[in-house]
């Protein structure tokens, strides 16, 4: 992936999440996914940090913007690394996010890590 296809599927990715667009987000996303987050102990009954494959990720993120309904993400920088992207952008609550997504040969994150500036 190049920095000009990185910075669109940050921005589609974005803006799936600003307009709520649940089914958009998702096509971002491998079956077989694995969603490392500090957010996914506040939104799961579990208490977990990870949510694996992409039905779990799907509810997870519906929860997520239920809870958050508002929050809208601005995106500053993306970056491109060997079948990844990092994502810099203003997450919930002002929070700075930098989110790595690794992809497999389709585009698709097969991994991804979330840090947050503040504590979630």
């Amino acid at each position: 992936m190049d920095a000009i296809q990185a910075e669109q599927m940050a921005k589609a990715w974005t803006e799936a999440w600003n307009t709520h667009d649940l089914d958009a987000l998702m096509e971002h996303y491998a079956e077989n996914v694995v969603f490392h987050s500090p957010f996914v102990k506040l939104l799961q009954v579990k208490g977990e940090t990870t949510v694996c494959g992409k039905t779990a990720l799907r509810e997870y993120f519906r929860r997520g913007m239920e809870a958050y309904p508002h929050s809208r993400f601005q995106l500053h920088r993306t970056g491109v690394g060997v079948d990844s992207i990092v994502m810099n952008y203003i997450s919930v609550n002002g929070m700075l996010a930098n989110e790595l997504h690794v992809l497999n040969e389709d585009g698709k994150a097969i991994e991804v890590r979330c840090h947050y500036s503040d504590s979630v």
